[in-house]
């Protein structure tokens, strides 16, 4: 499995160095379109290879998706969190409960777990 691994990663590094070797040309890249930034009077641009422009697009919406998947998942974590606190402190109780059960403070309750354990 690991070895699988390694080949998807490895085709995966050259399919995007391949990807990177045919899109070295340089593009411009606006904040702005070109009559908006006029009209501001901001003009923002900055020349970049193509390549960095595609990889950058690519983590973003990484970016955007992990993040907006984990604040979608906030709720479910903290019902989880909740849920395992429940969880110890009924632990608890019940440790304490079966401690108090096993030494019985009167004779005739003592007689009577006998009973039934035998």
């Amino acid at each position: 499995m690991r070895t699988l691994r390694y080949a998807l990663i490895a085709v995966l590094l050259l399919v995007l160095l391949t990807m990177a070797l045919a899109n070295r040309t340089v593009v411009p890249v606006r904040f702005l379109p070109e009559d908006v930034g006029a009209l501001l009077g901001l003009s923002w641009q900055m020349e970049l290879p193509l390549f960095l422009v595609i990889l950058g697009g690519v983590a973003a919406g990484v970016l955007i998706g992990f993040t907006w998947e984990w604040l979608r998942e906030h709720k479910h974590r903290k019902t989880a969190s909740q849920r395992g606190r429940d969880l110890a402190r009924l632990e608890r109780e019940l440790e304490v409960m079966r401690d108090s059960r096993s030494v019985p403070g009167d004779d005739v309750l003592a007689l009577i777990e006998k009973r039934k354990a035998g």
